[in-house]
C-alpha cells in the first residue's frame, strides 16, 4: 500500500465555523483524514502540506515514525508551528489509514482501550456573568461533568472580535464569575478557567490566590507560551493545578515543564503538535511524571476523534476538551462523528478513526483560510493576547 495523494479541504460548516481537513489517498482505495490545528495560517499550512506531500507520497503509510521524521527534520532546519500544523493533519491521516487497513480502531493500534469512554468538558462561555452562569447551568443539565469558561474581557464585553481587557479588571470579574458558578453547579461539578495567556504573572498570581477557595479542576495556559521556564515562577506561587501546553509544537518546549515538574496537565494540541505519533511520545513521558493529558480541542470531528483515540489508549488523562456535542454539529461535512453520551465521548469500535467525510458537500462548501485572531486592547491601547 501507497500513497498516491494529499489534499487540502479548508471548509466552513453551515453554523459558519471553519475546518481544515487534509485527506491523503492511497492505491489500496483506503484514505485517512487530518486536520490542522491553526486555521489562521491556513494558506501557509496549505502550501506546507503541499510540501510534504513529495516526501509522502509514494510512501508505506505505516512507516509513521520513519515519515515523521523525514517531515521534521528533511530542509535540516527543524519544522515550525506552520510546518508541524501539515505534519500533524498528515500523521493523524496516516493514523486512520493504518487502522482502516486492518480494519481496527485508532485507539487500539495506540496499545488498545484503558477505559471504554472519556469524561469532556464544554465550553461555557456568556458575554455576561449572569449569561455564564446560565450558561453553566444548562450545561450541567445536558449531561455534562465540567464547565470551562474564559479569562474574561472588560468593560462588559465577553469574547468579541475588537474588545478590551484590563488586567485588574478582568481579574475581579474572573473571581466573581468562580463564586457564581460555583454557587450554581454545586461542589461535584468541575470547573476550569482558562486564563488563555491574557496576563502577566505578577496578575495570574494574585487572582489564583483569590480563586483557591472555589477549587477549580485546573487554571489553563495562565501565562504566554513562549518562554515556558515562566513556569518555574508561577509554580513557586500559585497553589491550584495548572495546565499548559497547547501552544507548543512538539515534544521539545514540554521538556522543562515535564522534567521539572512545572505543571499538572499538558494541553497538547494533536493537530499543531505533530500528531498522534508525537503527541503519543509526550503523554508517555508526561506519565513518568504523573501529569495527566488534557488534549487541547478547540477544533472538529476529526481533531475531536483524534484526541479521544488517545485518551481512550492512555491511563494518565484528566479531561479532554470537547467545545460542543459531537454529532450536533456539521453533520452535512461529517456525516458520521464519534459517540457522546452524559459527558463522555468514545471513538466507536471502527476501522480507523471513526469520522466520514463528505467530499462533494466539502468542494461546495470550500473557503479561504487565513485571517487573525480577536483583537485585545489594555485601557491604554496596548495590545494585549486574545
Amino acid at each position: 500500500m501507497k500513497v498516491t495523494q494529499i489534499r487540502s479541504f479548508p471548509v466552513k460548516d453551515e453554523a459558519g465555523r471553519n475546518y481544515f481537513i487534509v485527506r491523503v489517498d492511497t492505491d489500496a482505495g483506503i484514505h485517512g483524514l487530518g486536520e490542522v490545528g491553526i486555521g489562521w495560517w491556513g494558506k501557509a499550512i496549505a502550501e506546507a502540506v503541499s510540501h510534504l506531500s513529495e516526501l509522502v507520497i509514494g510512501a508505506d503509510p505505516w512507516e509513521t515514525e520513519r515519515l515523521w521524521q523525514d517531515m521534521y527534520r528533511a530542509s535540516f532546519f527543524p519544522a515550525d508551528k506552520v510546518y508541524t500544523c501539515a505534519i500533524s493533519a498528515i500523521d493523524i491521516a496516516l493514523w486512520d489509514i493504518k487502522g482502516k487497513s486492518v480494519k481496527m480502531p485508532v485507539y487500539k493500534l495506540l496499545g488498545g482501550p484503558v477505559r471504554p469512554k472519556v469524561v469532556c468538558y464544554p465550553h461555557t462561555q456568556g458575554h455576561t456573568v449572569d449569561e455564564l452562569v446560565e450558561n453553566c447551568k444548562k450545561a450541567v443539565g445536558a449531561g455534562w461533568k465540567f464547565v470551562r469558561w474564559g479569562q474574561p474581557e472588560t468593560h462588559g464585553q465577553f469574547e468579541t472580535r475588537a474588545g478590551k481587557l484590563e488586567p485588574v479588571k478582568s481579574m475581579r470579574i474572573a473571581v466573581e464569575q468562580m463564586r457564581r458558578v460555583r454557587e450554581a453547579v454545586g461542589p461535584d461539578i468541575q470547573m476550569t478557567l482558562d486564563v488563555h495567556t491574557r496576563l502577566d504573572p505578577a496578575h495570574v498570581i494574585a487572582m489564583c490566590r483569590d480563586l483557591e477557595e472555589f477549587k477549580p479542576f485546573f487554571i489553563e495556559d495562565p501565562v504566554r507560551s513562549e518562554n515556558p521556564a515562566t513556569y518555574k515562577l508561577i509554580r513557586q506561587h500559585v497553589n491550584l493545578p495548572i495546565a499548559a501546553g497547547e501552544q507548543w509544537a512538539s515534544k521539545w518546549p514540554f521538556r522543562q515543564v515535564i522534567e521539572e515538574d512545572l505543571i499538572d496537565y499538558a494541553r497538547i494540541d494533536l493537530c499543531i503538535v505533530g500528531g498522534l505519533t508525537e503527541a503519543l511520545k509526550i503523554t508517555h513521558w508526561a506519565e513518568t511524571h504523573y501529569i495527566d493529558i488534557v488534549p487541547h480541542n478547540p477544533l472538529g470531528p476529526v481533531s475531536a476523534a483524534a484526541c479521544v483515540a488517545l485518551c481512550m489508549a492512555s491511563t494518565n488523562v484528566g479531561v479532554q476538551e470537547m467545545p460542543r456535542r459531537p454529532g450536533s454539529y456539521a453533520q452535512k461535512l461529517f456525516p458520521k462523528q464519534i459517540e457522546w453520551k452524559e459527558g463522555f465521548a468514545w471513538c466507536p469500535d471502527a476501522p480507523g478513526l471513526g469520522v466520514e467525510f463528505d467530499i462533494a458537500e466539502a468542494e461546495r462548501s470550500r473557503s479561504v483560510p487565513g485571517g487573525f485572531a480577536p483583537r485585545l486592547t489594555r485601557d491604554d491601547g496596548a495590545f494585549t493576547n486574545w
